[in-house]
């Protein structure tokens, strides 16, 4: 193993642990310990309520169990949950990386994305085959397969939307000290507010994956995971100062 921090993977509402399995195998070839866990209601959790103080307790189980500290990196929910732990525990995240959610989960935008998420809901088959033909034509092999691996958890949304506006990313980010690496796909619609999140860092910067949507990590895998090892050559020991350059790039 490398003297790098582990990598531990937060992944987004409805996905779980699977989505980041291209990460996961990448990172374990080059020598970095990382991990990804299932949040509540997701994955091996389906069924358990989602609140963001269980989603908390669960980030926290697994830096402990890589040993932490970690370079934290997650994606949309997974991305603000992110943030608040590394607010809430900043000795136990050496660095984070925050992808598609640069947006404030809350206002109008909030209530229209989950009148939309309970009509989907009330769907038949509450919404597993507009999900899978979403994934089937903008995710590429093997992201589709990885994104299904761990089920799609069609219950979570009213509850995830719920306790996400509840959240106060652009607060919590002025509170972490540490280095902050804000990733979007340039296509994503979670752009919106990226400026007023990369002034909110301490130390942070900001990378732009051209061709990327949302699902940055899933549509550009490799791009993705060159983002997290240049983090983690950031971080690690013989680097100049272990932080990034407040910037942006792409």
């Amino acid at each position: 193993m490398t003297d790098t921090p582990p990598v531990l993977f937060v992944h987004g509402i409805r996905t779980s642990a699977t989505m980041w399995r291209r990460q996961l195998v990448a990172l374990g070839a080059a020598g970095h310990k990382a991990a990804a866990i299932d949040l509540p209601g997701h994955g091996a959790r389906l069924g358990e309520e989602f609140t963001i103080d269980s989603a908390l307790r669960i980030i926290d189980d697994g830096v402990d169990a890589l040993g932490g500290p970690v370079l934290l990196v997650g994606l949309s929910l997974g991305g603000y949950l992110s943030i608040e732990y590394a607010a809430q525990h900043p000795g136990k995240v050496t660095g984070l990386v925050a992808a598609s959610c640069c947006t404030s989960p809350r206002g109008p935008a909030l209530a229209s994305y989950r009148g939309l998420a309970a009509a989907i809901h009330a769907l038949p088959d509450r919404g597993r085959g507009l999900n899978d033909f979403m994934v089937r034509c903008f995710v590429p092999e093997p992201g589709a397969t990885d994104i299904g691996a761990g089920g799609v958890a069609l219950d979570v949304m009213s509850s995830g939307l719920r306790e996400a506006g509840t959240l106060d990313p652009l607060a919590r980010l002025a509170e972490y000290p540490g280095p902050v690496w804000l990733v979007n796909g340039q296509f994503d619609h979670f752009r919106a507010q990226e400026r007023r999140f990369l002034a909110a860092c301490a130390n942070g910067c900001l990378v732009i994956v051209p061709g990327a949507t949302h699902l940055v990590s899933l549509v550009k895998p490799n791009e993705f995971t060159g983002v997290v090892c240049d983090a983690l050559g950031e971080l690690s020991p013989g680097s100049a100062d272990g932080s990034p350059i407040v910037g942006a790039n792409g």
